[in-house]
């Protein structure tokens, strides 16, 4: 605890008045070198009785030096003063008191709140739920709070004084030199998702914000780090985005029904031809044969929807909205539904075909349910150069019908998960697994509508890199 701290009950603090003044006193008395500046003497007393004691005890050692100064120092000695000159030097030296004393009462309380908040600061870092440390510019951490012990399960003096590197996987040791340049060079690392290891081996997930420190002249001394741990929060994302790929697959389940019979029974009447008529034999084998590969594809369409690759790979966008639309072969021709269609070239991009697939298996499928019976259903694929971005290469996929279009209050949730607009038969994680396929994609989708009479209708717009663009990224 500091000496002001100590002197805070009013008997300490106008003790320690009448104690520094007496100090003063004493060393002039026992100093003859101090004898010839008697007045400087006395002002540090009470300044020093401001500083730690307050403006009240300043103001008593300012009077109690005055004393001392008049009947015992100043001539004639043991008597008041009464000539010009003596009064003068008193009245200079009471002003100067005043005013160094209530310079230094400022700069103490100046002081006491930097303290105060550097206290709470230190209060707040300490207790708060996120693990928060620092580190030098060479990796070396220098402090630890208790968030960070709970998180990575390090006591701080297990790893102040050690390197950073200790938290990271070992494919990831080179992961802090590359943080710690982005810092020196004027950047931020936020929004960071990354991998860490506790001290028993258990790797976490953790969301990272890293800020630069710097010292009283500007310069990067090392940085801060402020993690979160998200293991938890993108496993359960994960479960959900399987679950709703397997939810697509189930509702898609009685489509292709509908699908795979028209097939099946053509193979059934080809076959029958073919016993009747075998001098055609081969002819009606090839029929069949046809409507089997038309069912393998229609199956193998469903199982892209569970399965992922373990890599990306390029492939045209047209084709996927194809392979899509025939899955909706049956409903579109119900509803009466028209598709219109406009593809441009090179509409390539590098990607998860299964994922993408389950995205515009969305779009589409919430485009005909929304569309009434007679409306329209409009497809448009194209690329341009995305000015905003440098001019990149983009591709452009646009969803759009004329069904009822969506409220203005429903817009501000449509990519939030289980928010749905279809009650008991939607699960509210469509178009939020849709969001996050896209944003995975390094896309972005964008969505307009109209609710108003004779003006109804929604366009949802997705972009993606295109395939050049892709593999120049990766």
């Amino acid at each position: 605890m500091r000496a002001r701290d100590r002197l805070q009950h009013p008997v300490f603090r106008y003790s320690a008045a009448v104690l520094f003044s007496a100090a003063a006193l004493a060393i002039w008395s026992l100093i003859p070198a101090l004898h010839e500046s008697p007045f400087m003497l006395f002002v540090t007393a009470v300044v020093l009785t401001t500083w730690f004691c307050g403006f009240g005890p300043g103001l008593v050692a300012a009077g109690l030096s005055l004393l001392a100064l008049d009947y015992v120092i100043l001539p004639p000695h043991f008597a008041f003063a009464t000539d010009a000159t003596s009064l003068v030097r008193l009245v200079v030296f009471a002003g100067v008191s005043l005013l160094v004393g209530s310079l230094a009462r400022q700069r103490s309380r100046a002081d006491l709140r930097a303290e105060r908040v550097q206290r709470q600061m230190a209060d707040i870092v300490e207790s708060s739920q996120d693990a928060i440390l620092s580190k030098d510019v060479n990796g070396i951490i220098t402090s630890w709070n208790g968030g960070a012990e709970r998180l990575y399960g390090y006591r701080p003096d297990e790893v102040i004084g050690k390197h950073i590197s200790i938290l990271a996987p070992a494919e990831q040791r080179d992961e802090f030199a590359r943080i710690m340049a982005i810092l020196l060079s004027g950047g931020r690392v936020q929004h960071y998702v990354t991998q860490r290891v506790r001290n028993d081996g258990k790797r976490l997930t953790v969301f990272l914000s890293v800020s630069p420190l710097r010292n009283d002249r500007g310069e990067i001394v090392g940085a801060s780090t402020i993690a979160q741990d998200v293991t938890t929060q993108i496993r359960a994302e994960e479960a959900l985005r399987r679950n709703e790929k397997l939810a697509t697959a189930g509702r898609l389940a009685a489509t292709i029904a509908h699908e795979i019979n028209n097939p099946l029974e053509a193979i059934g009447n080809v076959l029958y031809l073919a016993r009747r008529n075998k001098t055609r034999i081969d002819e009606y084998l090839d029929m069949a044969e046809r409507e089997v590969s038309r069912i393998a594809n229609i199956a193998q369409q469903t199982l892209g929807l569970v399965r992922e690759p373990a890599s990306p790979a390029a492939f045209n966008l047209a084709s996927l909205l194809d392979e899509v639309l025939q899955l909706h072969t049956q409903k579109l021709a119900a509803k009466k539904i028209s598709v219109e269609k406009r593809y441009g070239d090179g509409a390539e991009i590098l990607g998860f075909a299964g994922e993408l697939r389950q995205l515009f298996l969305n779009l589409i499928t919430n485009a005909i349910d929304a569309t009434p019976v007679g409306g329209r259903l409009r497809l448009r694929v194209g690329t341009w150069p995305d000015w905003s971005d440098g001019g990149r290469p983009r591709v452009r996929v646009t969803v759009a019908d004329t069904g009822s279009g969506i409220s203005p209050e429903a817009m501000t949730h449509i990519f939030e998960p289980f928010y749905t607009t279809k009650q008991d038969r939607g699960t509210g994680l469509g178009l939020w697994v849709s969001y996050n396929i896209v944003q995975k994609h390094g896309g972005s989708i964008r969505v307009r509508s109209r609710t108003q009479p004779g003006r109804c209708g929604t366009v949802f717009a997705v972009f993606l890199p295109a395939a050049v663009e892709a593999s120049n990224a990766a």
